[in-house]
């Protein structure tokens, strides 16, 4: 049988019991530029490359400001990504005028996995090619969430999504421990160790001979007393100097089975497997 008798609509099923159209829609994610995402027990990190389509255009913004208490890093589709961030902005704009608190970060990745997963199952609708890590801090403390263009969402300690971001994770997976949060010990992660932590993962997910800059680097902290924000341009070039002076970056091997694909035309990527995650309870 032949595999595009199966995947012209996503409600038609193979044989095999798969939906291609949604597994191209991820294979859109993983062909993106990276991003990372780490939190300790007060503060969440968001890192992206960010790409420009030729020399003389601007980078694409890779971060987006939900909330006060919310941000995003989208891998995929910028305007698939841009959809979502106006229905989250809409959802928390809603929460705040009627009940006059923020709202829970774990309520709006329920209510964002059922728009993703309502796409599956709709032969007039395409699934949203676009993977995100959403980094929020709420009652319950900080949280890193990954969606899936399947309607899957895995909350992390430290993830990272896109192309070449096995090098990013093989870095988290080794140093994710010393960061998360953990009731025996009363010392924390500073913010600036877990940015640190975020710029050493995503130096090895930059292409080639290219190096991270100011220019296509982003970050995004939220946290304990900390409102979102952008940290980029040159507020990050003094985190880049001391990265520099480190040596450099990251210290995981590649995976020779990563994803290396740019994607010229793509604009963001990345749905992975890892062995840290943990479906979220709904």
């Amino acid at each position: 049988m032949f595999r595009n008798q199966y995947d012209t609509d996503v409600t038609v099923w193979s044989p095999e019991g798969r939906l291609l159209q949604v597994e191209y829609a991820m294979e859109s994610v993983k062909q993106g530029s990276a991003c990372v995402g780490i939190r300790s027990s007060t503060h969440s990190v968001l890192g992206a490359l960010k790409r420009s389509v030729s020399e003389l255009s601007s980078h694409q913004q890779k971060i987006l400001s939900i909330d006060t208490h919310l941000g995003i890093a989208i891998a995929g589709l910028t305007a698939d990504a841009r959809t979502l961030a106006k229905y989250m902005r809409s959802e928390c704009l809603n929460h705040k005028y009627v009940y006059g608190t923020q709202m829970p970060s774990g309520r709006l990745m329920t209510d964002l996995a059922d728009r993703h997963q309502r796409t599956t199952q709709t032969y007039v609708r395409r699934p949203y090619g676009v993977g995100l890590l959403v980094a929020s801090y709420d009652k319950t403390g900080p949280h890193l969430y990954q969606t899936c263009p399947s309607g899957n969402v895995y909350e992390y300690t430290a993830t990272a999504i896109g192309a070449r971001s096995q090098s990013g994770r093989t870095y988290l997976e080794k140093h994710y421990e010393s960061v998360a949060d953990d009731s025996s010990t009363t010392t924390t992660t500073s913010v600036d160790d877990l940015i640190m932590h975020a710029l050493r993962a995503l130096a090895g997910c930059v292409s080639g001979d290219g190096e991270l800059t100011k220019h296509n680097g982003s970050i995004g902290v939220v946290g304990k007393d900390t409102k979102f924000h952008l940290i980029e341009g040159d507020d990050l070039q003094p985190y880049l100097d001391r990265l520099e002076l480190e040596g450099g970056g990251n210290d995981g091997d590649d995976d020779d089975d990563d994803d290396d694909n740019d994607g010229d035309e793509k604009e963001e990527g990345g749905d992975d497997e890892e062995a840290k995650a943990e479906p979220m309870e709904t």
